[in-house]
């Protein structure tokens, strides 16, 4: 059976998108999902290649039982748009960045995260590399919103 493979991007691969990675990969292990499913994450920037995420994102989302130390960053790069099924991008900058650099034939990959939890009437995963604890957890409460509707759409699709 294919798997079916997932990117999550957001600027430097070191807040929001390593935690949606730890997040749905969470959800889909819950689900006895996870051998179905390739989940990954980068950032459209290079600023902290190799870098494990925020301590900030890795304390809060192990406060939910989440690990994300083992997470390495990593910039987007031309493979990924062929690679991957899905590319979760979490805001707009990030969207409009790899829509630009997307080969077109692989353009309908791109997808915001937040369009898969529509109901919180949030169209943005908020940075909250500058903030204090409280945005890593509305980070997380966002992201497992997501992780759930993505799924389901997926489910509601016949992927799974």
């Amino acid at each position: 059976m294919r798997k079916i493979k997932v990117l999550f991007v957001c600027m430097g691969n070191i807040c929001r998108s390593p935690t949606a990675e730890g997040v749905f990969s969470n959800v889909v292990a819950e689900k006895n999902l996870a051998e179905r499913f390739e989940i990954d994450s980068a950032g459209t920037h290079a600023y902290h290649v190799g870098d494990a995420p925020d301590l900030r994102a890795q304390k809060a989302a192990r406060e939910r039982g989440i690990e994300l130390k083992h997470i390495r960053a990593r910039k987007v790069v031309a493979e990924d748009f062929e690679n991957f099924d899905h590319i979760l991008a979490m805001d707009d900058d990030n969207h409009a960045i790899l829509i630009e650099v997307c080969p077109q034939d692989h353009a309908h990959k791109i997808r915001r995260f937040l369009e898969y939890a529509p109901h919180l009437n949030q169209r943005e995963v908020p940075d909250p590399y500058y903030g204090g604890s409280y945005g890593f957890e509305r980070v997380l409460d966002l992201v497992e919103e997501a992780s759930e509707g993505f799924l389901q759409a997926l489910q509601a699709r016949g992927d799974l």
